[in-house]
């Protein structure tokens, strides 16, 4: 993985502020590391072991024009790690009996039928199977914030690849696909049921379509120099991995405007902050129950953690195992050394996961974007600094 340089301008202060129990004071030291060796601008960190949280951790500048510090409230984009939120949306619908994962998505969304879909399961969303990785309609990042007009053009199009003979990361189309089926089946948003039957009753500063009020809090990303998503988009443009990612192009910069901050795509403007993140995956670490709130029961949680499906990833051109709407670790896996380890990452270089047999959950999310497209030298060495010292 390679390391970004560091950037001239304004400097982030090597301060970094929080809560951090004595035995993970190691953490704390690799996480002040990132900022010395020039790797962030402003971040922050949470651990939560067996339901309570160990480490919260902040620092760094969340606006490097303006030179505003991050604060313990600061929110940030994190692209996808917001998958795994939408993910436990439709979780709870099966839950309830709500939602049945083998059956055909058309039962749910009648319109989805079209172009050879009659029968394409539920499941395949959530694994990326569908071959709806991308939109075959000419679309602009603003289309996007039209929920409709997405969901319509889902409707209609016809799979990329076989359902099911294949799995490509669906980078965008993942949460209108899902959060579609939440709709119909709740008559809410996806943006809506994840606020009301998530974040709430579990206390999470986390969202998805920010309101404006919220506006100040938010720290302003920093793209990176060079991408591999940049480099796809120009060398390889007609590869799968190239439309996937071209129509719309993900702009950074988009995620500083209101439209961006205040539209619905579950797939990745999600809002929130390490702590947020870490809150959310302890409930998944502890069994679905987290301050005597329980939103999921035990079976649901080992449904959501089931591989699916393994192998290189088409889009991803990674290897990935896919569980239900989380990436299943695997060994070597990304969070850690438990292969039954869920989470997912985000663009740039956020992630959140559960450990579930060590009851550990871990949140980081910053402002300074990673350059590949999948894995993050912070990341890394965050996960490895954790379970050293848990040894």
């Amino acid at each position: 993985m390679s390391r970004e340089p560091a950037r001239s301008g304004p400097k982030p202060s090597q301060g970094v502020e929080g809560h951090c129990e004595p035995r993970f004071v190691p953490l704390r030291e690799v996480f002040e590391q990132s900022f010395a060796d020039g790797l962030e601008d402003g971040a922050s960190l949470s651990l939560w072991l067996d339901g309570r949280p160990v480490v919260d951790l902040w620092g760094g500048v969340a606006d490097l024009e303006s030179g505003a510090a991050w604060q313990r409230d600061t929110l940030v984009n994190v692209y996808s790690t917001t998958k795994g939120p939408t993910a436990l949306c439709a979780h709870l619908l099966a839950d309830r009996g709500q939602l049945d994962f083998d059956a055909p998505v058309a039962r749910y969304w009648p319109e989805f039928a079209a172009a050879g879909k009659s029968q394409l399961p539920v499941r395949y969303l959530l694994c990326h199977r569908a071959g709806l990785a991308g939109l075959d309609r000419p679309t602009r990042l603003e289309d996007l914030y039209d929920w409709q007009g997405v969901v319509q053009a889902l409707a209609a199009q016809a799979p990329w690849w076989e359902p099911g003979s294949r799995h490509g990361y669906h980078p965008i189309t993942y949460g209108h696909l899902v959060g579609e089926l939440v709709r119909r089946i709740s008559g809410r948003s996806l943006g809506t049921f994840f606020r009301e039957e998530i974040a709430l009753p579990l206390g999470l500063d986390f969202h998805i379509g920010l309101r404006a009020s919220e506006d100040a809090r938010v720290a302003r990303l920093v793209p990176p120099r060079r991408s591999e998503a940049a480099r796809i988009l120009r060398d390889e443009p007609d590869s799968l991995s190239g439309r996937a990612l071209s129509n719309p192009v993900i702009d950074p910069r988009a995620a500083a405007t209101r439209a961006w901050r205040g539209a619905e795509i579950p797939a990745a403007n999600g809002h929130g902050n390490a702590r947020s993140i870490g809150r959310f995956y302890a409930l998944l670490a502890c069994g679905g129950e987290l301050d005597r709130v329980r939103l999921l029961s035990q079976a649901s949680l080992e449904r959501a953690a089931e591989v699916q499906v393994a192998g290189a990833d088409a889009v991803l051109r990674v290897p990935v195992q896919w569980g239900l709407g989380f990436i299943v670790n695997g060994r070597p896996g990304i969070y850690g050394p438990n292969p039954q380890t869920i989470g997912h990452s985000g663009y740039g270089g956020s992630f959140g996961f559960a450990d579930r047999a060590a009851r550990l959950a871990m949140g980081y999310a910053m402002n300074r974007m990673g350059a590949n497209l999948a894995g993050d030298v912070r990341a890394g060495r965050l996960v490895e600094a954790v379970y050293a010292c848990l040894t």
